[in-house]
């Protein structure tokens, strides 16, 4: 029931404003005493006949309730904390917000922000730098710091492996002006990988050095292995036979015949002094 008198001060009530608490009346002036909160921003209480507004168990005056950067009023507005600052968004998202790598705008708390490779876009300017339709999630290829859709890069930048047309997004080798995959670049005999290995071309295919020598290479008439010209190597041809330049010597006395005259006796090699001392 309503008393006339105030519950903390026991004056009369008659005539004047009061408020009540926990079904007890107080005039206006204890209840601002003893229940009202104190405002944030200017340290006074917020009366019994004021706005209080409130935000995890802090209070502010409906005046007081302002951003703590632009000063402009926060009530009914969207708003953020930050280090127990009240900030409106616009605030919030200069200071604090991701900028876009393309616009370099702030982007708005509550819009959706792409990320890649370490920086941030609007969702609007994450697009294909070609057809600049958005990547969102799509597969991309990225080229000189600009972002393609798959179907773009291919368009513009791509070469085809001439092995298996399939594009080459990176690395590769080029074999005869063509490019191809490292992976399809393969020894036409043994098929091993040949990138970064040294090769042989024979007839316009790349053969590895085990498989040239096995298929292609002559052999030395003296110690019958294979003769290849790698590294600028010498070697010595005569009437269908090949001798290494190291291997091209008298059979008789071992000197060295390359450059010097030489006589044959059947399948062997003479120098002159050895063929004048057998007649």
């Amino acid at each position: 029931m309503t008393s006339n008198h105030c519950h903390y001060c026991m004056e009369s009530l008659l005539g004047r404003r009061y408020a009540f608490r926990e079904e007890n009346s107080y005039c206006v002036t204890c209840y601002d005493g003893l229940f009202a909160n104190s405002c944030e921003e200017c340290k006074k209480p917020i009366e019994c006949d004021a706005k209080d507004l409130a935000y995890k168990g802090r209070h502010w005056h409906e005046v007081c309730f302002k951003c703590a950067k632009c000063n402009h009023s926060l009530v009914e507005k969207p708003f953020a904390a930050k280090d127990e600052l009240l900030l409106c968004t616009q605030c919030y998202s200069n200071e604090y917000s991701s900028k876009c790598f393309h616009c370099q705008k702030a982007i708005m708390p509550g819009s959706r922000k792409m990320e890649f490779k370490g920086s941030c876009w609007h969702e609007t300017c994450f697009v294909c730098q070609y057809c600049r339709q958005p990547l969102g999630t799509k597969p991309l290829i990225t080229k000189d710091n600009e972002n393609y859709c798959v179907p773009c890069f291919e368009k513009q930048f791509a070469h085809h492996c001439y092995s298996c047309k399939k594009m080459i997004t990176t690395g590769g080798v080029t074999y005869h002006d063509q490019p191809w995959h490292k992976e399809c670049f393969l020894c036409a005999g043994c098929k091993k990988q040949l990138s970064g290995q040294r090769f042989i071309s024979k007839d316009d295919h790349p053969y590895c050095l085990d498989c040239f020598r096995k298929l292609f290479a002559k052999k030395c008439a003296a110690c019958n292995k294979p003769i290849t010209a790698l590294g600028g190597a010498k070697f010595i041809s005569f009437e269908e036979r090949q001798w290494h330049s190291d291997c091209f010597n008298c059979v008789k006395c071992s000197i060295s015949l390359v450059g010097q005259g030489f006589l044959t006796q059947q399948d062997d090699i003479l120098c002159r002094e050895c063929e004048f001392d057998i007649t």
